[in-house]
């Protein structure tokens, strides 16, 4: 239990711009918000920061663009603990994300930028990180070529993936057969259209359900976490903050019941808080929620 996860993470660094109203403005309408403001984001660089604040040594591969944006996300990811050794200016803009909250739940538009330079060639660059990795985490907010080779090094050495398939596009089943865990929200699993007999691709899918918890099979048996009740603020990167911490108590040996039990409180806790990388708990805090 004393071992420190080596976590490599695949994927996206966004600047957040984060709009809070009361109300969603209907087509053509101009409303007055009540708040706004600039977070780093990106589902990647969540699931990075989400894993450094509870101990995990991580390592982030993706790019971000030449300007202001990129500087700042760059040296936020260093601040949190993340190695970002592997992730590379380029000459294009920084990916960003315009996120509307209201009434507890949000409305995402994402614009990828430098996210699409993390090309095949870019991950086959990165061999070594990935191969001297205990978990890979990926999404798919970078192109699926690269996602396809990360998954490949990953598994020639050994190394065990978790996929969440977000934003949820079709995934061919040769690539699903290779993850070790999937990770949807009910939107997405639906999308998968995984049938009933693929009881192989079934028993690594994670599903996570918000305010329902998370559910799963362990070795054929149907099993369901019920979620933590706490006062949300902001359900911006809670799926993160899961995967993040899903793939902590995986990295520290934990049985998937556990990991799947830990993850969860690490989601509803990233809810109490506004903004997805500032929202995510520590160790101590995780420890503190669990003992009440």
């Amino acid at each position: 239990m004393s071992h420190t996860p080596k976590i490599t993470v695949v994927g996206s660094i966004n600047m957040d711009m984060v709009t809070i109203t009361n109300q969603l403005p209907k087509m053509g309408e101009t409303i007055i918000g009540q708040q706004f403001q600039m977070n780093p984001g990106g589902k990647g660089a969540n699931q990075a920061v989400a894993a450094a604040r509870l101990g995990a040594q991580v390592r982030m591969i993706g790019c971000v663009g030449n300007d202001t944006f990129g500087k700042d996300l760059l040296q936020h990811l260093h601040t949190e603990g993340v190695d970002v050794s592997n992730v590379e200016p380029v000459t294009y803009s920084t990916a960003t994300a315009t996120i509307i909250v209201s009434n507890n739940d949000n409305n995402i538009i994402v614009v990828p930028g430098a996210n699409n330079y993390v090309t095949s060639t870019y991950v086959e660059s990165k061999r070594d990180v990935i191969a001297n990795s205990d978990i890979l985490i990926l999404q798919l907010e970078i192109p699926l070529e690269a996602v396809r080779k990360a998954i490949e090094i990953a598994k020639e050495n050994g190394v065990t993936v978790i996929l969440n398939p977000a934003p949820i596009c079709d995934l061919p089943d040769e690539l699903l057969e290779q993850v070790d865990y999937l990770t949807p929200n009910e939107h997405e699993y639906i999308h998968l259209n995984i049938k009933e007999n693929r009881t192989d691709l079934l028993e690594k899918i994670i599903l996570t359900k918000g305010s329902e918890g998370v559910s799963f099979r362990d070795h054929g048996e149907d099993k369901n976490i019920s979620a933590y009740e706490v006062s949300v603020v902001d359900t911006t990167g809670a799926g993160d903050a899961f995967n993040g911490g899903f793939a902590f108590a995986l990295g520290k040996s934990l049985p998937l019941e556990e990991a799947c039990a830990y993850g969860n409180a690490v989601g509803a806790l990233a809810t109490t808080k506004l903004g997805a990388q500032t929202g995510m708990p520590t160790s101590e805090e995780v420890k503190a929620f669990l003992r009440k």
